[in-house]
Formats: C-alpha cells, sequence, structure tokens
C-alpha cells in the first residue's frame, strides 16, 4: 500500500517566500529582478529565460554566500511533525518547487523526503555561480511532474498541499488538494491556515 502527498516548499513547509526574490534581495539585483519578472509575467519572455536572466545577476557569487542564505530559513511551525506523521503512515513524500534546489535539497535532507524537484543553479569548478540554471520546475510543470510519481508509484491516495498559482496543475493532478495560506485567486478541495490543519485533513482521509 503505497501513498503520495507533493508539497510546494516556500510559503507551505519553509518560511521563505522565493529563493529567487530573498536572492535578489540579498545580493541587490532586486531592482532588476521586478524588471525580469514583469517580462515573464507580460509572456515576453519564457520561464528558462527568466531563470537565467535572474541568475546572471549573481554571476561571481559564491556556493557559499548562497548555502548561507539556504541554511538561514526556518520551517513552518508544525512541518516536522506533519513530515513524521506522513512518513509512519506509508506516504511517499516528494516536494515540488519552482525555487532553488539548494534549499530544497537541505529541508529533503533533514526530512527525509523521498523526492525532490526544484531549480537548480550551475557553479563552476571553483564553486561560483555561472549564471546558468537547470530549469526543472516551471510555472506549470508541477502538474506533469506529479503524474509520472502517480504513473511510477500508482498510489491508492494522492494529496497536494501548496500556496501558489504555480501549484493550481498539481492541485488537479491530486486526489485531494489543500491550500494552505492560499494566494489569492488559489483554492484547493481544502483551504487551511497551519501544517497542523493539514495534518487532521490527511489523518481523516486515511482512517
Amino acid at each position: 500500500m503505497v501513498r503520495l502527498i507533493a508539497f510546494d516548499l516556500e510559503g507551505t513547509l519553509v518560511k521563505s517566500v522565493s529563493s529567487w526574490v530573498e536572492l535578489h534581495k540579498r545580493f541587490g539585483t532586486w531592482e532588476k529582478g521586478k524588471e525580469y519578472a514583469e517580462l515573464f509575467f507580460s509572456g515576453k519572455i519564457d520561464y528558462v529565460k527568466w531563470a537565467e536572466l535572474d541568475a546572471s545577476l549573481w554571476r561571481g557569487h559564491t556556493r557559499e554566500e548562497i548555502m548561507g542564505w539556504a541554511n538561514s530559513v526556518e520551517y513552518m511551525d508544525g512541518a516536522k511533525e506533519l513530515i513524521e506523521f506522513l512518513r509512519t503512515n506509508d506516504f511517499r513524500i516528494a516536494i515540488l518547487s519552482s525555487g532553488l534546489m539548494c534549499l530544497a535539497e537541505r529541508i529533503a535532507g533533514e526530512l527525509g523526503v523521498d523526492y525532490v524537484f526544484a531549480n537548480e543553479l550551475v557553479f563552476d569548478e571553483n564553486g561560483v555561480v555561472t549564471g546558468k540554471v537547470k530549469s526543472l520546475v516551471d510555472f506549470k510543470s508541477k502538474g506533469v511532474i506529479l503524474r509520472g510519481l502517480k504513473n511510477e508509484l500508482r498510489p491508492e491516495l494522492t494529496v497536494a498541499v501548496g500556496d501558489g498559482y504555480n501549484d493550481l496543475s498539481m492541485f488537479r493532478e491530486a486526489d485531494v488538494s489543500i491550500a494552505i495560506n492560499p494566494h489569492e485567486g488559489v483554492e484547493g478541495d481544502h483551504n487551511v491556515e497551519s501544517l497542523y490543519e493539514v495534518m487532521e485533513i490527511v489523518k481523516g482521509l486515511i482512517e
């Protein structure tokens, strides 16, 4: 018996809102970053181009600087308890983030998550940002990724938890969707304010 649950990361499991925005603010590149975001949301560039334009602004910064930020991000209340509950109740756990792998991998490793998908900054042999990005998770692909996991695992139950517009595609693939403190226009089968409420909903699904 296998169950599957997919989480967005930022704003869902951790208190970071956006890897991209927070690194822009950390490195003083936010004004240019806002211009690139407007180009994407107006349809003038695609997600891959947007990611590379953002990363190009950080060229020359180091892996240590990036991880200094990633290691400072705090968990949402109840995250560790929820993941432990899921692990003891036959769930395979996935993180699907359109943020950065440096954060997603840290959280996945600490919590014991089974699958992690995110976008990866490319570093050179000296650990310096090159400006290139391996774009694995764009604004639409979470649903495709979750469908692939469902085809692989054949779970009896699939749950998706997220807060943003880019989580809607995985909500559509799930049997049950849970929106936590959702952005405007985002709704799940359940709308909640905390991960403790997520745990209660999941308990009700499996009892």
